[in-house]
């Protein structure tokens, strides 16, 4: 059987399909599973241009579940478009082992890509967005919208063609001591930057004064003194075991703070 080429026509029109409709159809069976497969339909028609057998064999295999983060996820995109080629030539690949690529990448990958994207970029720049728009100016959200979209294609992009130059060869990359220290390390980053974000835009403070004759003594200053921004950190602490663990919306947890406050003011305590 002769060697095949993917031309980068094809792998250009899959990455594209990847990055603007990963989550197009979405279900709890089988998640992103059709995003994965509509993205490799160029790839399949292309390998299989004549054999209606194998075109449906591939569609059937690359719409079992899976789900990943899609910006680094990209990387398994292309992986399998390689491993697609290798099968469609010479190689001797089974669905089994595109299959076990798969599901053994899209966990690590998920954790490295949600611990950089969504726990260190993501907050990052918003919060830098957060402080252009302090004083309602619409900078904030175009820096965001300028800086974010640019960062993730690029991102996206270099993983997709790194994955289909490498092949299987990047399971290593991915998958290795180096791959799960990195995403301790950017876990470890996100959190910093969580606590920074915290501590500068959450505030909470007590007007409340305790007097005694001719003494009076201000509660906040008495907090700051003994341990500074301890009521905003509080609230953070409050909010994240409320949402991850009560799995309570964001929006009800608006309006329970709103509530408090109301409450608090009208007692004199805020």
């Amino acid at each position: 059987m002769a060697e095949k080429k993917l031309s980068k026509k094809t792998l250009h029109k899959s990455y594209i399909r990847w990055y603007f409709f990963h989550l197009c159809s979405m279900s709890y069976e089988r998640l992103e599973a059709f995003g994965f497969l509509h993205s490799m339909l160029p790839i399949i028609k292309e390998l299989y241009p004549d054999n209606k057998e194998e075109r449906i064999q591939a569609m059937k295999r690359h719409s079992a579940f899976y789900n990943t983060e899609p910006v680094v996820g990209t990387a398994i995109n292309g992986i399998v478009a390689g491993v697609e080629e290798g099968k469609a030539g010479e190689k001797d690949i089974d669905d089994a082992t595109i299959n076990s690529i798969k599901v053994g990448l899209m966990g690590p990958l998920a954790g490295v890509g949600d611990s950089i994207i969504q726990g260190l970029l993501m907050p990052i720049l918003l919060s830098i967005g957060m402080g252009l728009s302090a004083n309602g100016s619409i900078a904030g959200p175009l820096f965001y919208i300028f800086t974010f979209l640019p960062i993730v294609t690029v991102l996206s992009y270099w993983l997709y063609f790194k994955g289909y130059t490498l092949g299987v060869e990047s399971l290593n990359m991915f998958l290795g001591d180096k791959a799960k220290k990195i995403e301790e390390g950017f876990s470890i980053v996100g959190l910093t930057v969580m606590g920074a974000i915290g501590a500068s835009y959450v505030n909470l403070d007590v007007v409340s004064v305790y007097a005694s004759g001719e003494t009076s003594v201000v509660v906040q200053d008495i907090l700051d003194s003994i341990f500074p921004k301890l009521l905003p950190l509080l609230l953070v602490a409050i909010s994240w075991y409320l949402i991850t663990k009560k799995k309570f919306k964001p929006v009800k947890i608006i309006l329970l703070y709103l509530i408090v406050a109301v409450i608090g003011v009208l007692i004199g305590v805020f």
